[in-house]
């Protein structure tokens, strides 16, 4: 089936990388529209609805002038969650311009694509993964809410390889989810429960977009 030469688009902009393992890195963002979860923690709601519908060719475009001024090697697609669009094409394209692609994801729609890097962060209640995404995924990230228990961060470590790291990121940089956040690494570590990291949103440290 040939795939949308067109995508929804709530924004692209430039950056670093403020999560997981690639943080600090130089990074191109576009962030897609619309969302199938509906996360109280969500920090981008803005993206659920509306967006720009753009043509592929576009969005590449508009990428190739950003990298004039800011000569990064990553694009990012985030959101809202890019997997409910068709974004092979892009990724394709992106790929064939000598872009790297991340992309993140909360897990529950599968499409098979390109991608240099899976960045797979389940939400709650349910924690719900596509099987597809269990040998892809670099990194799994998951946001200590008021709701994260140990008991999820045990199961979700058992649904992906062992080399697969799980990294808790505090909700906001939040003091109390900080807190909450070193109790549950420290539960980990006396369980052996085994990569498991702690993380930051070092863009809001730096206050950076």
């Amino acid at each position: 089936m040939p795939q949308p030469r067109s995508l929804k688009i709530a924004e692209i902009f430039t950056s670093v990388q403020g999560e997981g393992l690639r943080q600090g890195e130089p990074t191109v963002f576009v962030r897609f529209s619309g969302c199938n979860l509906r996360c109280s923690s969500c920090d981008t709601k803005y993206a659920w609805t509306g967006g720009q519908t753009l043509a592929i060719a576009d969005i590449v475009a508009q990428i190739e002038i950003l990298r004039k001024r800011f000569p990064a090697e990553w694009v990012c697609l985030t959101g809202g969650e890019p997997m409910l669009q068709a974004v092979g094409g892009l990724v394709s394209a992106l790929k064939k311009s000598g872009w790297k692609v991340q992309v993140e994801t909360n897990g529950t729609v599968f499409k098979p694509t390109a991608a240099d890097w899976w960045t797979v962060s389940p939400k709650p209640k349910e924690y719900l993964v596509h099987p597809g995404f269990r040998p892809r995924a670099r990194e799994v990230k998951l946001i200590v809410t008021r709701g994260l228990t140990f008991d999820i961060i045990r199961r979700v470590r058992k649904e992906f390889p062992p080399a697969t790291p799980i990294l808790l990121q505090p909700e906001s940089n939040a003091a109390w989810s900080v807190a909450k956040s070193l109790r549950l690494v420290n539960r980990t570590v006396r369980a052996h429960l085994r990569n498991i990291r702690l993380s930051v949103q070092l863009h809001k440290i730096f206050r950076v977009p």
